[in-house]
């Protein structure tokens, strides 16, 4: 059993986040990990639908934070790089990057989904739940962006859902007491040395607007900085960011 806390495993639910949450707004805090083998109505980012299929991982880190949100929000990196120790784990060194802010690639393709949701609690601490779906045996194929599973790239079979958790679960526990105790720098260090597409050109897609530039890293609060044409720096906090599309 790994460092990490308490996991709660079920068969079923409709969203490990929904689950988190309600736990959440009835005045639990955790930590606790909860995990389902099937979700009815999982969903990622802006509301996109994220579908667990049999053997893959839905999981969900529900705990308390005295952090701003601005600073917690930035458990979502801690994830995506637990997230990526796994698949280096189960696939080998080089096997995953991360594609800004918390995509996990594999080979090129989108393997992991990270969604972090937040509440106030009476006492003014913040409620999270962190969010992580992985492809280990199934890619789904009707998404906006080529995806691909951990058993696309194994000879033999993918990591159950459980033995992943245990690695994942530790992980992020490892990276959480590094961010907890000397704040982003060292997450953002290892965040850049698995990065995908720093200095090369991206289209940062914001809602309103769409920018072209190049990508050098990360500020140390999570920003994308992204060199435009002109030579100034935009900061990139929120949107999509594209690769090979200029």
């Amino acid at each position: 059993m790994g460092a990490h806390p308490p996991i709660e495993a079920y068969d079923e639910l409709d969203s490990t986040n929904a689950e988190a949450r309600r736990r959440a707004e009835a005045g639990a805090g955790g930590p606790v990990w909860i995990t389902a083998l099937r979700q009815t109505a999982g969903h990622g980012r802006r509301g996109r639908p994220w579908t667990t299929s049999t053997g893959n991982l839905a999981a969900t880190l529900l705990l308390t934070t005295d952090k701003p949100a601005a600073e917690a929000a930035q458990l979502s990196f801690v994830a995506a790089l637990a997230a990526a120790d796994l698949a280096q784990t189960c696939l080998g060194p080089g096997a995953a990057r991360l594609k800004w802010p918390n995509d996990v690639m594999i080979h090129g393709r989108k393997a992991v989904g990270i969604l972090v949701e937040s509440g106030r609690r009476p006492d003014g601490t913040l409620w999270l739940a962190v969010g992580i779906g992985i492809n280990l045996a199934h890619a789904p194929t009707n998404v906006e962006r080529p995806a691909t599973a951990f058993a696309d790239h194994m000879a033999g079979p993918p990591p159950s859902p459980a033995d992943a958790l245990e690695v994942l679960a530790t992980r992020f526990e490892h990276w959480r007491a590094l961010w907890q105790a000397e704040g982003f720098a060292p997450i953002a260090r290892g965040w850049t040395e698995v990065a995908q597409g720093l200095g090369e050109t991206c289209v940062a897609r914001l809602p309103n607007q769409t920018h072209t530039g190049i990508a050098e890293g990360l500020d140390l609060d999570g920003a994308l900085r992204l060199r435009l044409d002109d030579g100034a720096v935009m900061r990139i906090t929120a949107g999509d960011v594209f690769f090979g599309e200029a």
